[in-house]
C-alpha cells in the first residue's frame, strides 16, 4: 500500500535499529533513522532505489517534512522519466551540482575578487579598497553570481544605470571601468571569450559628464590667500602642507600622502611614485612624477624636519604630513578644506584648485605649454615622445618652478598682483 502523510509524521525508528524504511511504490521510500549524538532529533530522508546498466543504485530525494509527500512522488516521476530515456539520474544530478559549483566559482564576483587581489599589489590600499568597496556596492548585488562566460554588454549597462539612477553618474562610470579591467583578466585566464563592457562607451547610455571646476581665488584674490597662508593660527602641519601645495601644485592625494623617503633635498626634486600619481598613460599604466623644488619649497620641507624633531625623523616611509589624531595615516582632504574655511575661502578655493591657478599664471607669464603641461602631469598619450618631453623639459621646468615661487613671493609680501608676464620678467 502507498504511504500517507499520516504515516510519514507518525513514523520512528525503533531504538534498536539504526533505521527503518517504509516503501511508498516504484521503489521510492523513506528512510527513518534514530536519534544519536550526531543526529539527536533523527532524520527521515526520501530515498529511491533503480537500476542502471544492470547495476543498483539510490538517489535521494529530500528531508521530509521539508520535501512533502506529495513533493517527493513529482521527484520520483521526474527522476524515472530521466532514466526512461537512457540516462543515469544521480550521475546527471552530479553533473548539474558540479556545473553550478564550476558557475560558482567562475561568478564574476568570484573572478573580480581574484583579479582585486591581483591588480591591488600596484595600488595604494586606499584606491585599492575603494574599488572594491564599488564592486561590492553596485556590480556585485546585479551580476555578481552570473558566470563571467554568459555576461553580456546589457547586463552591465543595466548595472551602470541603475547606479547612475540613485544619483552617482561618475560612480557608474568607475564601476564600469573596473568591470571592464575583471573582464579582461577573465579572458586572459581563459574564463570567458570576449569582453562585453568594450562594445559600448559609457556615453552611449550614461547621462553626458557634467565639467568639474575645483574652485579657486581669482589673481586679484592670491595676494590675500598667501597672506593668510602664512598667518594661518592652525597646526603648523596644515600651514606648511598650504605652503608646499601653493609652490608645487601637485594633487592633493599626492601632498598629503607624501613620504620623506620620495625627496632628494640636494637634488632639489620630488619624485613621486607611480602607484601615487594621477598620471596614466593610454593603457592605465601609473607613471612617476618628477616635480623640481624651488628654494622656496626647499625651505618649507627644512621647516617641516625641525616639526618633526630633526632630519634623522624625517627619513624612510615616514610622511610629511600625518594624520592629526592617527600619525599612521595620512592627513586627511578635509583638513585642508577645514584650513582654508577657517581663513574665510569656503567654497571659494580647494587644494586641488591651486592648480588651476598655477596653470592659468603660468600660461599669462609666457611659459610654454608643453612645460606646463609637463609639470601638471598631464600625459602626453605617446609614450615615446612622453618619455623625450620628460627629460627635454626638465631644465625648463626647474626655472618655471623658481619664477612661479619668486612671484608668489612678491604678491605676498606686496599685497599687490603684478601682472604675470611682468612678473616673469622681474623674476
Amino acid at each position: 500500500m502507498p504511504l500517507t502523510d499520516t504515516e510519514c509524521r507518525a513514523a520512528k525508528c525503533p531504538e534498536d535499529r539504526a533505521f527503518i524504511r517504509l516503501a511508498d511504490a516504484g521503489g521510492l521510500y523513506l528512510e527513518v533513522t534514530r536519534p544519536g549524538p550526531r543526529n539527536p532529533g533523527g532524520s527521515k530522508l526520501w530515498r529511491w532505489k533503480y537500476r542502471f546498466l544492470g547495476k543498483e543504485k539510490r538517489l535521494a530525494l529530500g528531508h521530509y517534512p521539508q520535501v512533502s509527500l506529495a513533493e517527493a512522488r513529482r521527484e520520483h516521476a521526474k527522476a524515472r522519466d530521466t532514466l526512461a530515456h537512457g540516462v543515469d539520474p544521480g550521475a546527471m544530478r552530479r553533473e548539474a551540482k558540479e556545473a553550478r559549483l564550476l558557475a560558482m566559482e567562475n561568478s564574476f564576483e568570484s573572478v573580480a575578487r581574484r583579479w582585486w587581489e591581483n591588480w591591488r599589489k600596484g595600488v595604494t590600499e586606499r584606491y585599492g579598497n575603494y574599488v572594491l568597496a564599488r564592486l561590492e556596492a553596485d556590480a556585485f548585488p546585479e551580476i555578481g553570481a552570473k558566470p563571467v562566460a554568459d555576461l553580456k554588454a546589457s547586463d552591465f549597462i543595466r548595472m551602470a544605470k541603475k547606479t547612475e539612477a540613485r544619483g552617482a553618474p561618475e560612480l557608474a562610470r568607475r564601476v564600469l571601468q573596473s568591470s571592464g579591467l575583471v573582464m579582461r583578466w577573465a579572458i586572459a585566464h581563459e574564463l570567458a571569450q570576449r569582453n562585453p563592457v568594450t562594445d559600448v562607451k559609457p556615453g552611449d547610455f550614461l547621462q553626458p559628464r557634467e565639467v568639474r571646476n575645483f574652485a579657486r581665488v581669482g589673481a586679484a584674490d592670491l595676494p590675500d590667500l598667501m597672506q593668510r597662508i602664512n598667518a594661518y593660527q592652525g597646526a603648523v602641519f596644515t600651514r606648511l602642507a598650504l605652503k608646499l601645495m601653493a609652490l608645487t601644485f601637485v594633487r592633493t592625494s599626492e601632498l598629503i600622502e607624501a613620504q620623506w623617503q620620495e625627496f632628494d633635498l640636494e637634488a632639489a626634486e620630488w619624485l613621486i611614485p607611480p602607484e601615487r600619481t594621477g598620471r596614466k598613460g593610454r593603457k592605465g599604466d601609473r607613471r612617476p612624477h618628477l616635480v623640481p623644488l624651488s628654494p622656496q619649497a626647499l625651505e618649507v620641507l627644512r621647516l617641516l624636519q625641525v616639526a618633526r624633531g630633526g632630519a634623522d625623523c624625517c627619513t624612510g616611509p615616514a610622511r610629511l604630513f600625518p594624520g592629526e589624531r592617527d600619525h599612521d595615516k595620512p592627513m586627511s582632504n578635509g583638513t585642508i578644506l577645514k584650513a582654508l574655511k577657517v581663513m574665510g575661502y569656503q567654497g571659494r578655493q580647494t587644494g586641488h584648485g591651486f592648480r588651476g591657478i598655477a596653470s592659468t599664471a603660468l600660461y599669462e607669464m609666457g611659459y610654454r605649454g608643453e612645460v606646463i603641461e609637463a609639470q601638471l602631469s598631464h600625459v602626453d598619450p605617446n609614450k615615446v615622445r612622453a618619455a623625450y618631453n620628460h627629460a627635454q623639459y626638465l631644465e625648463e621646468r626647474r626655472q618655471m618652478m623658481g619664477g612661479w615661487a619668486d612671484y608668489l613671493d612678491q604678491v605676498q609680501r606686496g599685497g599687490k598682483v603684478i601682472p604675470f608676464r611682468q612678473a616673469r620678467s622681474a623674476a
